[in-house]
């Protein structure tokens, strides 16, 4: 594996779990895309730096590590401009990814289908579009003499017209992949859909493989699935539709959003959203908000939602001493005092499940019926007992 170093930059106001989190997030980040992470430097500030994202001390320290340690690989937690990206390679003399190309990375390793490989390659155009001019560094050290400026300049131009062409190819291609996929599911009928969305991570492929009876790929690692699956379910005597899609995750490149909206129309055009919600996370209703948000920015918010509270097995539970007069901590908390606050605060149906243990499974498969046979019920009024 590849040595790297991690750099994330925190907000006066970031809690130490927000900072953690965040940190061990972009370090699962990592392994997933096949590197080692060796060291991790994190720096409080008001706001980044402008020229190099983190302040002059800072710099230095990591400069003196990278070199020390002959690391060839340093990744930022957020976005960095394209003078940014520059200046920092110029500094510590290796190659710099931000978050968003570190998990374009991942995307494209983990494309399978046709599809998604078109949809990677596209969100992968849109983000070296603007960054085309560092990569032409190299021509600087020409430019003292009259007259070599203009090539550096040419090539330049050629490059981002030839990006733009690929981009304007990609999406024609998209398109019409987009118009099968739209006749596929029209021949579907108006069965009942239900689709698994959730943060990345949660166990949204072991649940559909326990309730499908189906073999979707599923692992311990950031986006194992990025094809959109459906399969024919039955519960009793009622049919539908599931769908496994995407894991949402923080600071999701706004390219990516961009090219899988079209992939993410079976979770647009479904009935119910199971959002599956890793319970044993310590920073799961983060999780949460960050699955609305992206719900909301493809037009999906509004969709009925069963919460689906996956991993109790791995939920860490410490009792609190009864003299400690300190306000609880999550980890104080019971599983059974969370279960009651969820259930009582949530405006939709809920459920505390393990796919791992198939503990209460035979309870979400009778939670789903009901909501099935009801939606089939209104949508067929003189054919339930024709199924």
């Amino acid at each position: 594996m590849e040595k790297t170093v991690l750099v994330g930059v925190a907000g006066p106001r970031d809690s130490e779990l927000t900072i953690k989190d965040n940190l061990n997030e972009l370090e699962f980040l990592a392994e997933t895309a096949g590197a080692q992470t060796i060291k991790i430097f994190i720096q409080r500030l008001d706001t980044p730096n402008a020229r190099t994202y983190i302040g002059k001390g800072k710099l230095e320290e990591i400069k003196e590590f990278v070199k020390e340690h002959e690391v060839k690989l340093v990744i930022f937690d957020d976005e960095l401009t394209p003078s940014q990206l520059r200046n920092l390679e110029n500094e510590f003399n290796c190659r710099i990814l931000d978050r968003n190309y570190l998990i374009l990375d991942i995307f494209a390793q983990r494309a399978k289908t046709a599809y998604a490989k078109t949809q990677v390659e596209l969100a992968q155009y849109q983000y070296i579009l603007p960054r085309l001019t560092r990569m032409w560094t190299h021509l600087e050290r020409q430019r003292g003499g009259i007259g070599m400026r203009g090539p550096g300049e040419t090539q330049i131009e050629t490059d981002r017209r030839i990006i733009l062409d690929k981009i304007s190819r990609l999406k024609k291609q998209l398109l019409k992949i987009d118009k099968q996929m739209a006749s596929q599911r029209g021949n579907r009928g108006s069965l009942v859909r239900i689709s698994l969305v959730g943060y990345t991570n949660v166990g949204k492929s072991t649940i559909m493989n326990m309730l499908a009876k189906s073999e979707v790929f599923a692992e311990n690692k950031l986006f194992a699935t990025l094809d959109t699956t459906v399969r024919k379910v039955v519960i009793e005597n009622v049919p539908f539709l599931l769908g496994d899609t995407v894991g949402f995750i923080k600071k999701l490149p706004h390219q990516l959003v961009e090219s899988f909206k079209s992939t993410l129309d079976e979770v647009r055009e479904s009935d119910i959203l199971m959002h599956v919600v890793d319970i044993s996370h310590p920073n799961f209703e983060e999780h949460i908000s960050v699955v609305n948000q992206t719900l909301k920015e493809i037009g999906a918010e509004d969709k009925p939602i069963f919460m689906v509270f996956n991993k109790i097995d791995a939920y860490k539970y410490v009792e609190q001493d009864e003299f400690d007069f300190n306000q609880k901590s999550r980890e104080n908390i019971s599983l059974e005092e969370l279960q009651k606050s969820w259930m009582g605060k949530a405006h939709s149906p809920s459920i505390f499940i393990s796919a791992k243990n198939k503990t209460n499974l035979e309870k979400l498969r009778n939670d789903i019926y009901k909501m099935v046979a009801e939606i089939h019920a209104g949508r067929y009024p003189f054919n339930n007992f024709l199924w």
